[in-house]
């Protein structure tokens, strides 16, 4: 068993090639959602929202199942019997952050970590770039399961009035810059 945590803020197709990577790798993985203290009050989705989201996005992949990582991740994988940590590399600068990370964990007890290079497709996607995209009323489509640029929408359409009618979540064309 492996766990691919994450503030998953929110879940991008990108997450889940790892998520769907991992499984094949290990019998079970859990994608867990972690409350990151670094990054408190600055999250878009409420947690109950991101746990729904990624729950209907891990449906259908065998193995993978969603849960709340309430405290230390090094805490939570050796409760469950995890035998890896799973994270995603896009670039070097994630290597640089998750390098002390994957270190920091070993050392509080928690598995090896293994790190999961990006495909190509997705290396370019964080869920902050799809905020910002979604924010300007950009197209998220390519980048995000469709309960998740629905949610990412309704969450950040501006209210609607005369002058400005309600935006539909765009899913179709590529994004423009």
């Amino acid at each position: 068993m492996a766990v691919y945590p994450g503030s998953f803020d929110p879940i991008t197709l990108g997450h889940l090639d790892v998520i769907r990577r991992a499984a094949a790798l290990f019998d079970e993985v859990i994608l867990g959602i972690a409350h990151n203290a670094a990054k408190a009050g600055r999250h878009l989705l409420d947690i109950d929202t991101r746990v729904r989201l990624a729950r209907g996005a891990v449906e259908g992949i065998e193995g993978a199942r969603v849960e709340i990582i309430p405290g230390l991740l090094a805490d939570f994988c050796r409760e469950r019997g995890a035998r890896a940590i799973v994270k995603g590399l896009r670039n070097g600068a994630d290597l640089d952050a998750e390098a002390p990370m994957a270190l920091a964990n070993r050392e509080l007890g928690g598995p090896e970590t293994v790190l999961l290079i990006a495909s190509p497709s997705h290396a370019h996607v964080s869920s902050s770039l799809v905020k910002d995209i979604a924010a300007h009323g950009g197209d998220i489509g390519p980048y995000v399961p469709p309960a998740v640029a629905t949610a990412l929408c309704q969450r950040l359409a501006p209210l609607p009035g005369p002058d400005r009618p309600h935006p539909g979540p765009q899913t179709t064309s590529p994004a423009r810059s």
